[in-house]
């Protein structure tokens, strides 16, 4: 198992950006895809972006795309969220979590499944205000 801390969260208005960070600890990060999920008050955890181990694949959400960056550096044992023109429907609490076998990182066919990932961090609280 691998310990997860998130942090960056926090209040931003409408259009702005925030960058959220997950320091890993434990067992060898660069073992394990990442992910960013999320979850709003009243609705299911849904998968906002992936990252596979060396950071050569990744996944985003529809209603990410191109607007949010995932990335990793492994010698950090840390994976990031870059995310600019936020909307208030980016409101949630996010969450990172790892993945030992990853099977959407080899096939792109496959949507990150938050069953599959064994660790998680606690989330960190991201408001967007309009």
């Amino acid at each position: 198992q691998v310990q997860l801390v998130e942090s960056g969260g926090g209040l931003v208005q409408a259009g702005g950006s925030l960058r959220l960070s997950c320091a890993a600890s434990g067992r060898t990060f660069s073992s394990y895809a990442m992910g960013w999920f999320r979850q709003a008050p009243g609705k299911e955890r849904e998968v906002v972006a992936a990252i596979s181990w060396s950071g050569g694949n990744t996944y985003y959400a529809d209603s990410v795309k191109g607007r949010f960056t995932i990335s990793r550096d492994n010698a950090k044992n840390s994976v990031y969220l870059q995310m600019n023109s936020l909307k208030p429907e980016d409101t949630a609490v996010y969450y990172c979590a790892a993945d030992l076998r990853a099977p959407w990182a080899i096939n792109p066919s496959l949507v990150p499944d938050a069953h599959l990932f064994g660790s998680w961090g606690q989330g960190t609280q991201v408001t967007v205000s309009s």
